[in-house]
């Protein structure tokens, strides 16, 4: 039996539009389009596994959006700073 997703999306009209219109938008960012139907997949109840299925997807991608927005909203959705790789030391610098 499939495990449900504890991230339950509940959208308000005005959260609902915006992701309407931004999964429309052919202008839009691909990733953006997809993360925005993700969500509004997830507030119509479907689960990971078939919202990857219908957007191409693998499940991990689509619980990786879902949770995001369930914790920061829209703001969620947007591209988040990532750790600076590890400075390598060169055999000059080691001296």
């Amino acid at each position: 039996m499939p495990r449900k997703s504890p991230f339950v999306i509940v959208l308000s009209r005005s959260e609902r539009a915006l992701l309407e219109s931004r999964a429309k938008k052919y202008t839009l960012p691909y990733r953006d389009v997809i993360r925005a139907k993700i969500v509004l997949y997830a507030a119509a109840g479907l689960e990971n596994k078939e919202i990857a299925r219908r957007l191409d997807t693998s499940p991990p991608i689509v619980c990786k959006w879902r949770k995001r927005y369930f914790h920061y909203g829209i703001d969620g959705l947007q591209e988040m700073p990532r750790r600076a790789a590890a400075k390598r030391r060169t055999p000059e610098s080691r001296g």
